[in-house]
Order: structure tokens, then C-alpha cells, then sequence
């Protein structure tokens, strides 16, 4: 039996890197219809590859505004101003939390500075000691801390400890200068998670987000790492999280596309069969999530997060209309699950896209045919 997975696994190995072999080698030959270098992403209007921007899941042209002129700057009072103006229960503040604080970790690792030099990410300390009673530059701060924890060092060290705690007081700090704002507590979710807090010490945590933020969508996410069979919970208490929430959802909400994500962290590490994806399980948190996107709000900032991770599972499906059909709304943004986990998430994204778009064409399917 072994043997006959290691077999199939070498088989879907070639069916992968065959195309882009022939591409890069520059080999003309004929393939089959239905393969994915036999159809054009392009002629769908869909964005080249090098040209798919992976810092963000979608469009927030005010946020990509801000991070280009502070980046170009180096002055912080755009993202602070941003961020003051941004609704505090909102999902889009924490995401523009997040990706300023990801803005500056992964400037300080391409710049860390030396003797004469200016580490990068320089404007958040800035930020810091000029306006250390700023709400949003200190939530920008924790999260920015907790980023360099999962970046720089391994969990279970000394070093991740160490800047994990700093985290865990910056959260403390942030809570303080913002009472009601969910985004301290959210951002602590990620500490609980690497300092591996106690049950009921997360349970207490949990509920202060409860409080200020019941439907936030962002953090139910990053709750759901917690409870995954991978750190301190299991599958049934994943899944059962996730169903709650999905079951407890407000009309319009995302909540409902939650048992996806659930579904996705316990995916088997080598599952090279689409039954397994046409399941009753995935078929259900599938049918939950495509119900979550067409009832939600079209500017709900969680939106191309669902839209993602349905491409993912419809294309593994091989429901290529419906995937095609996700795709439209989110092509030419990749900073999303399940693509940001790939060290390439551009080719990651491009691929499904191509073998979605060639599984539609086998089908009948046609750029004329495809609604938008």
C-alpha cells in the first residue's frame, strides 16, 4: 500500500512540474485539452504572475495608499492617521494592523542595520516614542513583536519566549489605551497560542474579545489555531469551535465559512484523491462558505479571505465554475491563506488558477461564457 501512494504522489509530482518545466526550458509541443498549460489565465483578464500582489488578500487601495508613502516616507503620521480613522471593531482595522506590522517586520529583516546603518522599519519605533499614547501605534507594536517571534525564532526557545512575552505586555499596554478596541486581545491570541496559555486562562482571554468584537470573523480565525489537533487542542475541538461559530452567526456574516478553515488545518499531510474532496465534510463546509460569501456585505474585508480558500477546495473538487467564479473577484491579490503558506504564493495561486481555468474550458467552458 506504501508503495502505491509513493507511486501516486510521483505521478502528481510530474503533473505539476512538467508544465513549468516545459515552459522554463522553452519546449513546444502539443498537450490535451483539460491540461492547464493548454489554456490562458489571460484571456480571462486575469493578472500575470509576477504582477499578483501577495501582501494582501484583497483590494484596500487606502491601506496599499499608506504602506507605499510611509515605505517611501519613512514617516509614520499616514498609517497612524489611517488607523485612527478606521472603525475600532471593524475587520479592516485589524487587518491594517496587521499589515503595518508586517510592513516593518519584514523591513527590519531585509535592513537590520549595523553600525552607521538604519534598521528598517525604523518609523514604528518612531511612532512609539513620539506618540506613546497612540492606541493604533501600540497595537501596530504588539503585533509587529509578535510577528517577529513567528519569523525570527523557533517556538519552545528561549529566543521566542523571550520576544513573545514582550508581545504579551505590549498587548497589556495597547488594552490600556483603548478599553473597548478587540485588537490587543486579537493580536494576543497568536501569544496564547506560542506561550501555550492554559485552557481556561485562553477561555478568559476569548471572552474580552467576545465582549467588544462577537462577530469579528478575523479573530475567530486566529482562535482556531489554538484549538487545532496541530497545538494545544484537537480535531473534534476545532471542528466544534468553528461549527459554533458558524452556527451562531449573524445574517450576512463570514462566521458561516468558518468549518472550511477548520477543515483545511486538519487536511492529511499526502491526499492526492478529489474524493476525498467531494466528501460529505468538505462537501458541507463548502456549501457553508459559498452560502457566507453570497450572503455577506460586498465590502466585508474577510470577503476575499472566504473567496480564497474556496478556490483551494473547488478546484480540488474539480467544481471548476464555481472556482472560476471565486476567482474573478480576487484575482490579483495572494496574501491569503492557503497561498501565504507556500514559499512562493504567486506561483501557488497561479497554479490553481491555471488548473481551474483548464478544468473549465474541458468542460465548455469559455472566457464568453463566464459571467463577471
Amino acid at each position: 500500500m506504501e508503495i502505491l501512494w509513493v507511486l501516486m504522489a510521483l505521478i502528481m509530482i510530474s503533473f505539476v512540474l512538467l508544465p513549468v518545466l516545459r515552459r522554463r526550458r522553452g519546449m513546444i509541443e502539443q498537450v490535451p485539452a483539460g491540461h492547464p498549460d493548454a489554456a490562458d489565465p489571460e484571456n480571462y483578464g486575469f493578472v500575470r504572475e509576477e504582477e499578483l500582489d501577495v501582501r494582501m488578500p484583497g483590494s484596500d487601495q487606502d491601506l496599499l495608499d499608506v504602506l507605499d508613502l510611509v515605505q517611501r516616507t519613512h514617516d509614520y503620521h499616514a498609517a497612524a492617521q489611517l488607523l485612527a480613522g478606521t472603525e475600532t471593531e471593524g475587520e479592516a482595522r485589524w487587518q491594517r494592523v496587521q499589515a503595518f506590522a508586517g510592513a516593518a517586520s519584514l523591513e527590519l529583516q531585509q535592513r537590520p542595520g549595523g553600525v552607521g546603518e538604519t534598521p528598517g522599519g525604523q518609523w514604528l519605533r518612531v511612532w512609539r516614542a513620539e506618540q506613546p499614547k497612540d492606541a493604533g501605534g501600540a497595537a501596530v507594536h504588539a503585533e509587529f513583536l509578535v510577528q517577529q517571534a513567528w519569523r525570527t525564532s523557533t517556538p519552545g526557545t528561549d529566543e521566542f519566549r523571550i520576544i513573545m512575552e514582550e508581545a504579551r505586555s505590549a498587548c497589556a499596554d495597547a488594552a490600556l489605551l483603548a478599553p473597548g478596541d478587540p485588537i490587543p486581545y486579537i493580536v494576543e491570541l497568536s501569544v496564547a497560542r506560542g506561550l501555550a496559555y492554559p485552557r481556561p486562562e485562553f477561555e478568559q482571554l476569548w471572552l474580552k474579545i467576545l465582549d467588544r468584537a462577537p462577530a469579528h470573523m478575523g479573530a475567530h480565525l486566529a482562535a482556531l489555531h489554538y484549538w487545532c489537533e496541530k497545538w494545544h487542542g484537537s480535531r473534534e475541538l476545532a471542528y466544534s469551535f468553528a461549527e459554533a461559530a458558524a452556527a451562531r452567526a449573524p445574517r450576512g456574516s463570514l462566521l458561516a465559512a468558518m468549518p472550511l478553515f477548520a477543515v483545511f488545518e486538519h487536511l492529511p499531510e499526502v491526499n492526492l484523491v478529489s474524493s476525498f474532496y467531494q466528501s460529505e465534510v468538505v462537501a458541507k463546509a463548502i456549501h457553508g462558505a459559498l452560502h457566507a460569501v453570497h450572503s455577506a456585505r460586498p465590502d466585508d474585508p474577510m470577503l476575499a479571505h472566504v473567496r480564497h480558500m474556496l478556490v483551494f477546495f473547488l478546484v480540488r473538487a474539480e467544481r471548476w465554475s464555481e472556482a472560476m467564479n471565486q476567482l474573478i473577484h480576487i484575482d490579483g491579490h495572494v496574501g491569503a491563506l492557503p497561498w501565504t503558506l507556500s514559499a512562493d504564493p504567486a506561483a501557488e495561486f497561479a497554479l490553481y488558477r491555471a488548473m481551474a481555468v483548464a478544468g473549465y474550458e474541458a468542460n465548455g467552458g469559455s472566457p464568453a461564457t463566464l459571467p463577471h
